[in-house]
């Protein structure tokens, strides 16, 4: 039977710890002395109202969680963050529209970075740091925080971590689980605040400092210009750009690095594969942009800063790629699905998924000229599990049929087919902007409160991966 007592129980744990953060929003309101401030506030006492009576009627008996309850608590967490993280844009009259605040706010705790608001720039201090620290929040997984202080029992609560945490294999570094989640936020908090110090070297203001460093950390991309980081000095987007890198990269990477396992670091195949794919990229829309700008150098900056922001999943931009030939745009697309590794803050379907999937690929061809033959698949020098390589068969076919019915549905507002793809593309993969009507320069106000929703579910399905959003609306995941 489900543990609904714990699931209720965590649920208001989730909610507290929202209020908490609501207050750094409504301190940055009282400092710049914006009534805005007080919608965060209010929001604040409203969140500790209802996780009050959440941690009131759910008293659980057992704190033990399975995978059922995990995923539940993972997709009821989000949305609730969600619901809750929109209302201040709604009290304060910023985005008076509840779908498009819903939006706004969905699209930053998943750190997507798609967004409806076409002048940022007028928007309050306190909301336009809100908008970043849901990405920063997002980014590591609230759960994980939150694992990192609650002392939960059973054996299978690594359930929670895997269903939040992006990538088919999900590993603890330690042998407890909370020190797992100590050690993800600590390198976590770690590269944000070196990112923080050095974009203040680059003469960046403290508000602007904090902001993109939280944004990308989390690699959301939300911005606070109109032209993303398009009008900030090249130092600085040169920080960025390897900031963007360095949390596409899997986070056990620097576990290993940190304890001096450099052998182990080096064999993570991911990891090599996700830079290879940057330097090809890279290099193809060099070839190809050359001729639009006043020197290579400027072409590599720009080329190099794009495709480090569509791989992460980031969604910043330095130039409007939205303009480059076609090669450039199908290049960039191509990497928008590819993603970045697994147990990184990146979005996508994953390096080593695509890795996994093409090894899994070549051992079915095989088998066709040699039907006996008995061979197994590794990855980073250790045997694949054959549930894993089944997982990720089912995940490619999932991922498949959400992204072509998803499609499908924002198709009926009539919009070319281009700009529908695309914003399939970069919700689902949780990247932000994307091609024509929602380039770089465009947002997604257009769409209708409908396909704003598909879009929104989108957004929660490629951050969760899929199965825990999916399996809401399962009857076998309500049966007793």
């Amino acid at each position: 039977m489900m543990n609904n007592k714990m699931i209720g129980f965590v649920l208001g744990c989730v909610l507290l710890f929202e209020s908490f953060f609501l207050l750094l929003p409504a301190l940055v309101g009282w400092i710049y002395q914006e009534k805005a401030g007080w919608s965060f506030l209010i929001t604040a006492g409203i969140n500790l109202c209802v996780s009050g009576l959440f941690l009131i009627l759910f008293r659980p008996k057992s704190r033990a969680l399975y995978s059922r309850e995990g995923l539940v608590i993972v997709s009821l967490s989000w949305i609730l963050l969600s619901i809750f993280g929109a209302l201040p844009f709604v009290i304060s009259g910023d985005i008076p529209n509840f779908v498009n605040a819903l939006f706004e706010s969905v699209s930053g705790f998943t750190t997507t970075g798609a967004s409806i608001v076409t002048d940022v720039e007028v928007l309050p201090k306190c909301c336009i740091f809100w908008r970043s620290f849901m990405q920063w929040i997002g980014g590591m997984g609230v759960l994980v925080f939150i694992m990192a202080f609650l002392t939960l029992s059973g054996a299978r609560n690594i359930n929670i971590m895997r269903a939040e945490s992006p990538g088919p294999i999900v590993e603890k570094f330690v042998p407890r689980l909370r020190s797992t989640a100590f050690w993800l936020y600590a390198m976590y908090f770690g590269l944000t605040i070196l990112e923080f110090i050095c974009l203040l070297i680059a003469k960046m203001s403290l508000f602007d400092a904090l902001n993109t460093a939280f944004a990308t950390a989390g690699t959301g991309g939300f911005g606070f210009r109109n032209d993303s980081v398009g009008s900030f000095s090249t130092a600085i987007q040169v920080i960025v750009t390897i900031f963007m890198l360095l949390f596409g990269i899997n986070f056990n990477m620097y576990f290993l690095l940190l304890h001096r396992k450099f052998r182990d670091a080096c064999r993570i195949s991911e990891v090599w594969g996700y830079l290879l794919i940057i330097l090809f990229s890279t290099s193809l829309i060099v070839g190809n942009i050359h001729d639009m700008y006043q020197t290579t150098g400027e072409a590599i900056k720009h080329a190099l800063f794009t495709v480090a922001s569509i791989i992460t999943t980031t969604g910043f931009s330095s130039t409007d790629y939205n303009t480059w030939p076609e090669l450039s745009r199908a290049i960039l697309m191509v990497i928008i699905f590819i993603g970045a590794c697994s147990g990184s803050t990146s979005g996508g379907i994953k390096v080593s998924r695509i890795i996994i999937f093409f090894k899994s690929m070549g051992k079915e061809i095989r088998l066709q000229v040699h039907p006996k033959q008995v061979k197994k698949l590794h990855i980073n020098g250790h045997e694949l599990a054959h549930e894993t390589i089944r997982t990720v068969n089912a995940y490619m076919v999932v991922y498949l049929m959400v992204f072509v019915i998803s499609v499908l549905l924002i198709s009926f507002e009539n919009h070319d087919l281009v700009t529908n793809f695309s914003a399939v593309a970069t919700t689902l993969n949780n990247t932000g902007p994307g091609l024509d009507l929602v380039g770089p320069t465009s947002n997604f106000a257009f769409f209708s409160s409908p396909g704003k929703l598909v879009l929104i579910f989108d957004m929660l399905a490629g951050r969760l991966e899929l199965f825990p959003m999916l399996l809401l609306f399962s009857p076998v995941t309500w049966k007793k």
